[in-house]
């Protein structure tokens, strides 16, 4: 049987729901480099967080906190992430701003290479018109995202190789986190 991949995405229409500030030390000082988070690979501990309130409401079980969009994840949703691809992510626990529930910061810690160019929507590369050297031949727009799942080998969560926006989960960790009830998860099949 083939493998099934989503885009583990927030839903943004869940009422009421809170939003989540960028990641803070313990101090409140900010963090040197938030977009460490998003970028499929290992990272250091970066110690004790903080994450603010940007503004108040329903606690969800997995936000994309700040303008870095640092996954932020509730226990029972890292749960699923430490049994089930442990090798694939790390999980370091943060202090939400306003609550005493254990939360952790969910760094994807794999990249892949395996957007299917021609079976998604639109794709559009960085080029040297475009002047940003460092991005040339990265992914500047992609829709109606595809992958090609036989590049994908053992990994189970993951971020795409010149895309590193989505998180990329196998079906069995969706249907996993479907069971813990993940209040702000969406799930597209990609």
């Amino acid at each position: 049987m083939e493998r099934r991949f989503f885009d583990l995405s927030i839903d943004v229409y869940v009422p009421g729901r809170w939003y989540l500030a960028e990641p803070r030390n313990r101090d409140g000082q900010k963090i040197e480099d938030i977009w460490q988070f998003i970028d499929g690979r290992r990272v250091e501990d970066p110690g004790p967080l903080l994450i603010p309130m940007f503004r108040p409401g329903k606690p969800i079980d997995i936000e994309f906190a700040g303008a870095g969009q640092t996954p932020i994840v509730s226990a029972p949703v890292a749960s699923v992430f430490r049994e089930l691809a442990s090798s694939d992510v790390q999980l370091f626990p943060v202090e939400v701003q306003g609550t005493a529930e254990p939360y952790y910061l969910l760094n994807v810690a794999r990249t892949v290479r395996c957007i299917d160019d021609s079976a998604c929507a639109e794709v559009r590369l960085w080029t040297p018109e475009n002047r940003q050297p460092e991005k040339v031949g990265q992914y500047r727009t992609v829709s109606g995202l595809r992958i090609d799942k036989s590049k994908v080998s053992e990994e189970r969560v993951f971020r795409l190789w010149g895309w590193s926006s989505p998180i990329i989960i196998d079906e069995e960790i969706k249907k996993a986190l479907e069971r813990t009830g993940c209040l702000g998860g969406r799930f597209d099949e990609v």
